[in-house]
């Protein structure tokens, strides 16, 4: 995947953590809430991945 595609990606991964976070917490759901925290750091790390990408394409 590209720049671009990458840094989408995390955004949505971010977002859909974050819900799953909340409704977590809400629920007191600790297994949700653990999942959804994971999946905010993979979205951290996605965009992290294609900020890269793009700081290389700019070499």
């Amino acid at each position: 995947m590209g720049e671009f595609s990458d840094k989408v990606k995390g955004a949505a991964d971010k977002v859909v953590g974050s819900v799953k976070e909340g409704v977590g917490k809400v629920t007191n759901d600790k297994e949700l809430e653990i999942k959804g925290k994971a999946q905010k750091l993979k979205g951290e790390a996605e965009n992290t991945k294609g900020t890269v990408k793009g700081k290389i394409n700019d070499l």
